[in-house]
């Protein structure tokens, strides 16, 4: 189990420094929409390359954050029923959830998506706006994305894991659980 809590500490760690990197995409996404504001309103101007630019940093936080969002638990949670339960059936149930829900999902999400992001890439797809960007950087964010989420999810797994067994610490983030 020591092994696998490695592997654990090596997959959160890499969604760590994927959100430390979004960070300063959310802070340019910022100024480049202030920037796209202020030089419509006071020159009149506006570009779809930079429309375009908020939209790619928006995808690249929103995806490549997935996986950081559910190690630090805030990821949408449906507690109606599971907030009443000890933690070792709380704790069970996110195990069935990500081993039925989340890792198929991720796995489908990325299969579906692959022979497009290939299509894109190999075709160097651009948008069909005036003055737009390339696509394919945006359709590459797909299965990366995916990839730190079906990552972290395993981590997941195995912390609970490690938790039943006795040979880890409570998974759970402390606002998850109203017990």
């Amino acid at each position: 189990m020591r092994g696998l809590l490695k592997v654990c500490a090596a997959i959160d760690a890499l969604n760590v420094g994927v959100n430390y990197f979004a960070r300063w995409l959310v802070l340019a996404a910022i100024l480049l929409s202030a920037g796209n504001a202020i030089v419509r309103k006071l020159f009149n101007y506006s570009a779809n390359s930079l429309l375009e630019g908020q939209w790619y940093l928006f995808s690249a936080v929103f995806l490549l954050c997935a996986g950081y969002t559910l190690l630090k638990g805030e990821h949408v949670r449906i507690d109606i029923l599971a907030s009443r339960f000890n933690r070792r059936t709380q704790v069970v149930i996110d195990i069935f959830g990500t081993l039925f829900f989340l890792l198929p999902f991720t796995v489908a999400a990325i299969w579906l998506s692959w022979p497009q992001v290939v299509s894109k890439v190999l075709s160097g797809e651009v948008s069909s706006s005036a003055g737009g960007l390339p696509l394919w950087p945006a359709w590459v964010l797909i299965p990366i994305g995916f990839s730190l989420l079906g990552l972290q999810g395993v981590s997941e797994i195995i912390k609970r894991i490690a938790f039943l067994r006795g040979d880890g610490p409570d998974p759970l983030p402390t606002h998850a659980s109203h017990n």
